[in-house]
């Protein structure tokens, strides 16, 4: 999988690829999410993708990713909700 928003391969993590498995999270919605995803960083390289998808009743559907030489998937959550930023 390619991102073009970040210009850089993806790689999904196996404890993601689970998180992935368990959500009925496949693939094809994962890229939407990385594409389209509302992006909040922590630092220079962390950040968090969110997303809503009309058609789950989980929402917000969210990724921890690492922005290095690939944009690695650490774990995908759902039932997600912004932190207030202090």
């Amino acid at each position: 999988m390619y991102s073009k928003r970040f210009n850089r391969e993806v790689y999904i993590t196996r404890h993601a690829r689970k998180r992935m498995q368990q959500r009925g999270l496949n693939e094809a919605e994962l890229s939407e999410l990385l594409e389209t995803g509302k992006t909040r960083f922590k630092d220079e390289t962390r950040l968090w993708i969110a997303k809503a998808f009309v058609q789950r009743t989980d929402n917000l559907v969210c990724a921890a990713v690492v922005l290095e030489d690939q944009l690695i998937v650490k774990t995908v959550m759902h039932h997600f909700e912004w932190e207030e930023m202090s």
